[in-house]
Formats: structure tokens, C-alpha cells, sequence
């Protein structure tokens, strides 16, 4: 009978590790570096697919694959025609990062971290994607400035600020986030 070592199985066990750590850094400078550069959503998309596939990587695949997926559908759509507008990537990357995170939450309210785990490295994939986040300072700052500029003073002018907001900050701050800031800012 030919048995193999616990030593040697732990061996094989760490080096996998240690690949498959390296593959998943090299995917995320990937898409750092495509980010950058001046390429169509999916054409990102691809190249991610091709470099998760060459690191089989699950979690990038299946995240990667959700995303061909969505711009597809909505690509199918009769009012998208067959160019998706930025405006369009960047609302449909953030719907698919916040059904994660919502899923995510979900499992853990649970108790199933197994479920949540996946879910959370998914929409971190993908959040990828997404241009930067402002952080809660600069959405403060630009709240300020729309409330003084349309003349807001009370929460019944959220409605009126809502919308400036959301139009100006698209795709760089969270819709609750906004929300809630500016609720501080209007009381």
C-alpha cells in the first residue's frame, strides 16, 4: 500500500496556499491596473475572467461570471442598446455589491459565517471594479455645499438634496450613506 506522510500532505497543503495567495494578489494589482487604464467594463471583466481562470480562483470566477452576466441582461435590454453607459456600469456594480453585502448579512444574522465569508470576498471582487469611494468627510463636505447652494434648512428639504446628491456623488459614495449624512447635516 502506498501511503503518503501527514508531513508531506501538509507540505503540498501550504505550498497550494501560498499559490493560490500569490494568484489572488496578482488578480487584484490585475485589476487595479485595468481600472486605470481606459477600457470598456467588460473588456476588464474578461481579462479579470482570464487571469481567475489561469489562478482558479472560485470566488473571482464566480463573482467575475455574476458581472458578464448583468451587463449582458441588461445589456438584452430594449432601452440599453449595445454600449452600457458609465452611469450604467458603475449602478449596475454597485447593485451587485450590495445584494452580496446584503446577502452577507443575512448569514450572519444566521449564524452561517460558512455563507457570509463568500459573499463578503465576492462583493470585495467587484467593489474592485467600482471608482474610488469618497470617505465620510468628503461626502460631508460636498452635502454642505448642495445644501447651501439650494438654501436647505430643514429635513423637508431632504427630498430637494437627495436628489442634487445622488446625481452629483453617483457611483462615489453609498446610497445609505448619503442618506444618513444628510439627515446630520439638515438638523
Amino acid at each position: 500500500m502506498n501511503y503518503s506522510s501527514p508531513i508531506k500532505t501538509k507540505k503540498n497543503q501550504k505550498r497550494k496556499e501560498e499559490k493560490n495567495f500569490y494568484i489572488s494578489e496578482k488578480i487584484r494589482t490585475f485589476a487595479l491596473e485595468i481600472k486605470h487604464n481606459i477600457m470598456s467594463l467588460e473588456s476588464k471583466i474578461m481579462e479579470a475572467l482570464k487571469e481567475a481562470m489561469k489562478a482558479k480562483d472560485t470566488v473571482a470566477l464566480e463573482s467575475l461570471r455574476a458581472v458578464k452576466s448583468a451587463i449582458l441582461l441588461a445589456k438584452t435590454e430594449a432601452k440599453a442598446g449595445d454600449v452600457l453607459s458609465d452611469e450604467d456600469e458603475i449602478k449596475l456594480l454597485q447593485k451587485l455589491v450590495k445584494q452580496r453585502r446584503e446577502s452577507a448579512q443575512l448569514y450572519q444574522e444566521q449564524g452561517r459565517e460558512d455563507l457570509a465569508t463568500p459573499e463578503l470576498a465576492q462583493a470585495e471582487i467587484i467593489a474592485k471594479f467600482l471608482p474610488e469611494q469618497l470617505s465620510e468627510e468628503e461626502v460631508t463636505a460636498h452635502l454642505q455645499a448642495i445644501v447651501s447652494r439650494l438654501g436647505a434648512t430643514s429635513l423637508k428639504d431632504m427630498g430637494k438634496v437627495m436628489g442634487e446628491a445622488t446625481k452629483e456623488l453617483a457611483g462615489k459614495a453609498d446610497g445609505k450613506l448619503i442618506a444618513t449624512l444628510v439627515k446630520k447635516v439638515l438638523s
